[in-house]
Order: C-alpha cells, then structure tokens, then sequence
C-alpha cells in the first residue's frame, strides 16, 4: 500500500484522507538543501520516532525509537554524516529532534536521498506533526489524531508517493 500526497493539502491511505501541509515553496523534482520545497517521487518510510516523555509508544507495525535528547538529523552538506541519524555532541549542524515544541512528538523520516546520498540534495524530510497546517522547510504536516491512525495503517512496506502537480 502507498500514502499518497494527491495535492498541497491532502494525504490519503486506502480509504482515508488527512489534511496535510507540505513545504513553504511546493513540490519539486530538483531538490535543493534549505529550498523549502517537498521533493517529488516514490519513497520507502523509515522507523517511527517519539517522544516517550510526553506520549505513549503509539500503535504500528513499523519499529519505533524514542528520541533522546542528543538526537539530531545532519543537514551539514560539508559532512559525510548528511542526511543521518546522529549525536548532536558532534560539531557539525543538524535538525534536533529533541525539540521545545511539539512537531518532533512523533515524526516518520521519508527515505528520500537515504541511498547513494547527493550532499545538498536535501536532508531530514519527515512526516511530522502540525497544529495549524502551516507550510513546512519541505517535511509533510499532519494533525497528532491523523498520525496516530497512520501509525495503525502502515506498515514496514508502506510507500508514500508524492506527485509534483
């Protein structure tokens, strides 16, 4: 089964349909790091990460890994760790996501520039949360309710599809 992003606004799985928000700037086929801009294409999900300290372990099928609070996402286009998990100890930059605000409670990293990795291509693109649906730096928002009914769906062989309009 796949997520498809249909358009700017709207995420469907099988018979669901959740509003979303997707980058400030759209869609794109020419992913560049820091654009704001949602890359297009047919991508694999990785584990889900969350924030045990403030919401229960949610329910699916996909691994799960609390996030600590030296966890962060190397966005450093300079660094052989881009686009990875990794300590924040290091010098280099990176995505918290350990963060003051709710958005990281649970996100889902898309697997886009994960193989083969392009430095620059761009970096930590997530399913994550949203309030109110405001546009992301590229990541799709959804509302906690719609990620916990997500979470239930999927599974380790979900793809999500993100069509360039």
């Amino acid at each position: 089964m796949t997520i498809i992003l249909k358009n700017k606004e709207t995420l469907i799985f099988d018979d669901f349909s959740f509003r979303c928000c997707i980058g400030e700037k759209g869609i794109t086929n020419n992913k560049i790091e820091g654009d704001k801009k949602t890359p297009s294409g047919s991508f694999s999900l990785g584990k889900v990460y969350y924030r045990k300290e403030r919401n229960s372990k949610p329910v699916t099928k996909i691994n799960t890994i609390s996030i600590k609070k030296n966890m962060g996402w190397c966005d450093d286009v300079k660094s052989k760790k881009y686009n990875k998990l990794i300590k924040t100890t290091t010098k280099i930059r990176h995505e918290k996501l350990f963060r003051r605000d709710y958005k990281y409670d649970y996100l889902i990293p898309i697997n886009y520039n994960t193989q083969n990795i392009k430095s620059g291509k761009g970096s930590a693109i997530f399913i994550h949360l949203t309030k109110n649906y405001s546009p992301t730096a590229g990541c799709i928002g959804i509302k906690k309710k719609d990620m916990l009914i997500l979470l239930k769906l999927i599974n380790m062989k979900t793809k999500i599809k993100i069509l360039d309009n």
